[in-house]
């Protein structure tokens, strides 16, 4: 490949970051935002939008593309099938949370774009896989449900992204307090 090859496409990269990162911010604020506002957000022209993407609704399907395959690389690097479950479900938890808050509106946003289920689907084989090492090991009761066990894990995410108030603070704080929670619930610590 030439200079001006990789120089052209490294515009390119860095000119749908910029779409994709101000249609995030602005469609969060407005989910009805046109693509020319979304272009005035970006400062580029409409045209450039339309360069990039060919609807609102392809540029909507790539920031949730992109967002579930930046959940998808922080669940890998967390290592689900070496590291300790604990250090797993914390490290993809706090990863997972950074992820959120920069693409709310992507990630509440249906989709049946065949790239976002597959990432989906590895994002879920991931987290049933370190939930059956936990319990493997003790850590979730050996009559858990694991597929309950996930689907209160993501709700546990959601809810503290999605709560009123917003969230605030360090994610690695919210992440002890979600598997605090789904580890121990809200009972006492030790009963009378």
């Amino acid at each position: 490949m030439v200079e001006g090859q990789r120089r052209l496409r490294a515009d390119a990269e860095r000119s749908i970051r910029t779409i994709t990162e101000a249609a995030e911010r602005l469609l969060a604020a407005n989910p009805a935002a046109t693509i020319e506002q979304i272009a005035e957000a970006a400062g580029v022209a409409r045209t450039t939008v339309h360069r990039r993407f060919a609807s609102r609704e392809a540029l909507i399907t790539s920031m949730t593309r992109a967002a579930w395959e930046q959940i998808g690389a922080a669940v890998a690097a967390a290592r689900p099938a070496t590291a300790p479950p604990l250090v797993v479900l914390h490290q993809a938890t706090a990863s997972i949370l950074e992820i959120k808050s920069r693409w709310r509106f992507a990630l509440d946003q249906p989709t049946d774009d065949p790239a976002t289920a597959r990432s989906q689907q590895e994002v879920f084989a991931g987290c049933d896989l370190v939930l059956r090492r936990a319990q493997q090991e003790g850590v979730i009761r050996p009559d858990a449900d694991l597929t309950w066990t996930r689907r209160v894990y993501l709700a546990l995410i959601n809810e503290t992204m999605h709560g009123t108030p917003a969230p605030t603070g360090d994610p690695d704080a919210l992440a002890t307090r979600i598997l605090d929670t789904l580890l121990h619930g809200v009972a006492p610590t030790s009963r009378p």
